[in-house]
């Protein structure tokens, strides 16, 4: 089994899960960038390189790394220097930049210690690192075999995990909250139905019909608008925003 690149390229720009993460995730960026575009940024683990274009490009100078090859090959449309590297080893100097991103990756690498060390290590004093993983263990599903997650995260875990590696957090949310029910629903069906079929979680990449998707990137956009202001108690994401002290 593994992961399929060429479902999340297509996936990106429509599926309203995607809407709903750069719903999420714009407005924090936003907040600790202001109007600088002079700052030095690295997406740990870029995948197709869309959240380089997306979320970084307006801002400065972006460097990007991943393990796969064809994650390479796809992000070098966004024009930026890359890299094949480990997270748990990251090719950068020490202190060499301003924001680190990681979306979707640090759950499925041996070592999230060292991973997070790492993004630590290579920030700045007074940078900021912006990492999503997912969340709740009952929340597994096919999606996870698929992908390598080996394991999830609550607010707690999430918030020692950045914590043990020297940062001050910032703010930690459950994301998708709107989500959980349906997605419930589905990953108890996937669990029960093991013993007959193989997982197949690149199911969940596949863009709902026009006004199914219309109407949940609806719902996941409203709900990242309203927790702006108030946090959502649960989800199947977890974001956590953390800063590297400046002494």
């Amino acid at each position: 089994m593994g992961y399929n690149l060429a479902l999340t390229a297509l996936a990106e720009p429509r599926h309203f899960w995607f809407h709903g993460f750069r719903a999420y995730v714009l407005p924090v960026i936003r907040d600790i960038v202001g109007d600088r575009r002079d700052l030095r940024m690295i997406d740990c683990g870029c995948g197709t390189g869309y959240n380089i274009k997306t979320l970084l490009q307006p801002n400065g100078r972006a460097f990007a790394f991943d393990m796969s090859l064809d994650a390479l090959q796809r992000a070098r449309s966004s024009g930026r220097p890359l890299a094949q590297a480990d997270m748990e080893r990251i090719p950068f100097r020490s202190a060499t930049f301003d924001l680190a991103i990681s979306f979707d990756v640090v759950q499925s690498v041996s070592d999230d210690t060292a991973a997070v060390r790492e993004m630590a290590r290579v920030l700045k004093p007074g940078g900021h690192l912006v990492m999503n993983v997912t969340a709740l263990e009952f929340l597994r599903g096919d999606h996870s075999d698929v992908w390598g997650e080996q394991r999830r995260y609550t607010r707690d875990s999430g918030t020692r995990l950045v914590e043990g590696a020297g940062l001050d957090v910032v703010g930690v949310a459950y994301l998708f909250a709107s989500l959980v029910p349906m997605m419930l629903t589905v990953r108890m069906v996937q669990r029960a139905l093991r013993l007959v079929r193989e997982p197949s979680g690149d199911t969940e990449l596949a863009v709902p019909a026009p006004p199914i998707n219309a109407l949940l990137t609806g719902l996941v956009r409203a709900e990242a608008a309203v927790a702006r202001r108030l946090p959502m108690p649960f989800g199947s994401s977890l974001l956590v925003v953390a800063r590297k002290p400046t002494a």
